[in-house]
């Protein structure tokens, strides 16, 4: 999955480490219930919303949902409510590698050239095998996740784009590797990518409630998204229904939706070899490609690493900055969660490595989740008049250091406040603040003018375009021409 300017990288691994490890004594299951569900609670004041899954030993120690799944409607979020799983996707695409290979249809060293006329030379040679490992030396993306391209010239394209490192010799994270190996999948086997996988992994898990435009969808269960809990969008079904299709920039490296119902029935197909074989379940989840850390390796979907006293940890996370999602499992202490957000920020993205650590550590306390800090500005200045704005930056200081260290923050929420046509001073008021911080930016005296202009404000905003054209921003020009024309 990609991102704009707002959104953080979707995927990222999260390290359990620093702790004593108790999964042997693992035995109050009521406990670990209320500690569980004692911190996303609370959590729920601070903005949190989604559902957690964890089941260990063939019980399950909670599957719960929390916050709204569409605030408008009041439906809450449940274990079959349904979210974008993200770059979870990946998965099940290199499980359909696997499928086909069980099949003798495919060999994880066949080179690519196999189904790909006229391949560049310096990509004839790149296997399966580096394309699920991220080895192939492919570029992340080459648009964004609904741009609407043609399957020829979506891989022309792709394919006509320069290498970042020789097949083999490097990990680099590639979604379009993976929306590679989904044409494969459809060119070995004749069907359209999700097809495969409804024939062949969701039908066989009995999961109803997975897939792209296939299922029957449960319109009541689907969540809307609230990126850092402000901005709201449709479910991505929507897109994908109104499209009539889904395009190679997202097919089969992320987008597909499940609910925590079907992730249970997933997961629990896959460790019975429901799906794969006990042998090529091993192969998917062995480590391969070493991260620069030298701790973590990925696999095949999963990223591997050994903890210490429970054995082999595999995960994986897909964020579209709206929806994340989490998926973790130990295989050696049958210890599995599945994480979901609607209203994904920096501070709820990476939750289930804090629920593994609770239930794998008696003594682990959380620290109580906190509001992302472009909720709680968008809140204090729905509070508080413009006036107030020391006591704003003073506690961003105080509770925010990190994220208050740069301009991105206070220029991303004054042109927020700008697009919903809200607290307009208030605008003006951090964009006058990021200016003072930082006076050569020409891009912040841009914004600022923006602010100005919005507030009728039009010698202001005309002497702040001038600004930023002297500092080399280009983009006022056009802006600054047009006032002037207009005044």
């Amino acid at each position: 999955m990609k991102h704009h300017f707002f959104l953080k990288h979707f995927f990222w691994v999260v390290f359990l480490c620093g702790h004593t490890i108790y999964a042997q004594r693992i035995t109050n299951t009521d406990n670990l219930y209320s500690k569980i569900d004692h911190y996303l609670s609370t959590g729920v004041e601070q903005g949190f919303s989604g559902a957690i899954t964890v089941i260990k030993d063939h019980t399950t120690i909670i599957n719960k949902g929390y916050g709204f799944a569409n605030k408008a409607t009041g439906s809450r979020n449940n274990p079959n409510t349904i979210f974008d799983i993200g770059s979870n996707t990946k998965q099940f695409t290199a499980i359909a590698i696997l499928k086909l290979v069980e099949l003798g249809h495919l060999q994880l060293d066949t080179p690519i050239s196999t189904f790909f006329a006229t391949l560049p030379k310096d990509k004839q040679h790149i296997t399966i095998h580096q394309l699920l490992t991220h080895t192939a030396g492919f570029t992340d993306t080459i648009g964004k996740d609904f741009d609407a391209i043609a399957t020829d010239a979506f891989f022309e394209q792709l394919f006509k784009t320069p290498l970042i490192a020789a097949p083999g010799t490097k990990y680099a994270y590639s979604n379009v590797g993976y929306s590679t190996l989904g044409r494969i999948i459809e060119l070995v086997s004749g069907k359209d990518y999700e097809t495969f996988l409804h024939e062949h992994v969701f039908q066989p898990a009995g999961m109803t409630q997975t897939g792209y435009l296939k299922p029957q969808w449960d319109t009541k269960q689907q969540s809307h998204s609230y990126n850092r809990g402000i901005i709201e969008s449709p479910p991505s079904i929507s897109k994908y229904q109104n499209d009539g299709s889904i395009t190679w920039h997202l097919k089969a490296n992320g987008g597909i939706n499940s609910t925590q119902n079907d992730l249970i029935l997933w997961y629990k197909a896959l460790k019975n070899h429901q799906i794969l074989s006990a042998a090529s379940l091993e192969t998917m989840c062995k480590p391969y490609a070493l991260y620069p850390s030298g701790k973590t390796s990925y696999a095949y979907g999963w990223t591997v690493r050994e903890i210490e006293h429970v054995g082999k940890r595999l995960a994986h996370n897909g964020s579209n900055g709206a929806y994340a999602h989490s998926l973790i499992w130990f295989p050696k202490i049958d210890l599995f969660i599945a994480y979901a957000t609607n209203a994904n920020s920096d501070e709820v993205e990476f939750l289930a490595y804090n629920i593994a650590k609770i239930v794998l550590d008696k003594t682990y306390q959380p620290s109580p989740i906190k509001n992302n800090v472009y909720a709680f500005i968008m809140d204090y200045v729905k509070q508080y008049p413009t006036q107030n704005s020391q006591q704003l930056f003073q506690q961003l200081q105080t509770n925010y250091t990190e994220k208050f260290s740069n301009a991105r923050l206070l220029n991303t929420v004054g042109n927020l406040l700008l697009g919903f046509n809200s607290h307009l001073d208030w605008a003006v008021v951090l964009f006058e603040k990021n200016v003072d911080t930082y006076p050569n930016d020409g891009n912040l005296w841009d914004s600022l003018g923006d602010g100005y202009k919005a507030n009728k404000q039009y010698q202001q905003a005309i002497t702040s375009y001038q600004k930023a054209i002297t500092l080399g921003y280009k983009g006022s020009q056009d802006k600054l021409q047009q006032l002037k024309a207009q005044n």
